[in-house]
């Protein structure tokens, strides 16, 4: 997704002088032409994280909206108190984005990874997590974190195009709606790929929606959705704790809305204590296409 987010906030910055970009010495052979149409509003900070922040949360309290550019980890983990005490406390326009969430960076190991970066930047004050599945909704999330205005966190990964048909209603997008569907499949993010891979495998009727945003806002449409095929698998690369899983628990329960069966696949850190391949991760966690067929298969069975 990172040619989709530099041709998208290329074309922002054309139309929005008031738009700053900051990157933590990163986005060599992807962000040259935000450089070139930028100029001084295009700043490399080094590595430097969080004097990056700081520097984003004064030009934003000037009246700038300020993107932060680094891999999901480094943006995340290494600013936090700054991003939480300069940037959220005040609802200033600072959008951090991590490029690589989940496993994202395969081979290079935990220290590159970032699992838990949802649980928690999506509990910061007046701060949106955005999590795109699809490439083409890199632009239309771009342009709402910048209508907002507000902190946002920006996770991207890889994923491919939106099946057509598809719509948003909340948090959530309806990728594939059956009227007589057995179960619904809830995938975080890119993994929305695989369920929609798995979907014909199932062997039985099936609902699959992705999250877009967190903190999770339920739609009457989507309680609807739930409580029709109310055997829920939750597919996400993040942990079990603050993740979709969780936030979806606390949305059922204040609904009221009763499920016959509930299963969470999330990342499992690193069970077997050795680095691989994003999909290798995946696979590990029964996040891939064959681990979603398998337990959504074996929730059915529960009837």
């Amino acid at each position: 997704m990172r040619k989709e987010f530099s041709q998208s906030v290329e074309q922002l910055a054309r139309e929005d002088e008031s738009i700053i970009f900051i990157t933590g010495d990163l986005g060599y052979n992807a962000l040259e032409n935000l450089k070139e149409v930028m100029g001084p509003r295009f700043i490399n900070a080094g590595v430097a994280e969080q004097n990056m922040i700081g520097v984003a949360a004064g030009l934003a309290y000037k009246g700038y909206k300020v993107f932060c550019y680094s891999i999901a980890p480094f943006v995340v983990y290494r600013c936090l108190e700054q991003f939480r005490n300069d940037v959220c406390f005040h609802n200033l326009p600072v959008f951090l984005v991590g490029n690589g969430g989940g496993y994202g960076y395969g081979i290079m190991g935990s220290t590159h990874h970032a699992i838990e970066d949802l649980a928690v930047l999506s509990g910061m004050q007046h701060t949106t997590a955005w999590i795109p599945g699809f490439a083409d909704e890199v632009d239309p999330v771009l342009r709402e974190i910048v209508n907002r205005g507000k902190p946002a966190y920006l996770r991207l990964g890889a994923g491919k195009h939106t099946p057509e048909g598809s719509y948003q209603s909340g948090s959530f997008k309806v990728l594939h709606h059956d009227t007589e569907a057995e179960i619904t499949i809830i995938a975080l993010g890119p993994v929305a790929n695989n369920a929609l891979a798995a979907l014909p495998q199932i062997g039985a009727p099936a609902n699959v929606l992705s999250v877009l945003s967190l903190p999770l806002l339920m739609t009457p449409e989507i309680s609807s959705i739930l409580q029709k095929a109310n055997h829920i698998l939750v597919a996400e690369e993040h942990i079990s704790i603050g993740g979709v899983a969780q936030q979806l628990s606390v949305q059922l329960l204040e609904n009221n809305i009763a499920v016959q069966s509930f299963r969470s696949l999330h990342a499992a850190g690193y069970p077997d204590k050795t680095y691989g391949s994003q999909s290798y991760h995946q696979k590990q966690s029964f996040l891939d296409t064959t681990g979603i067929v398998q337990n959504a298969a074996d929730l059915i069975s529960t009837i």
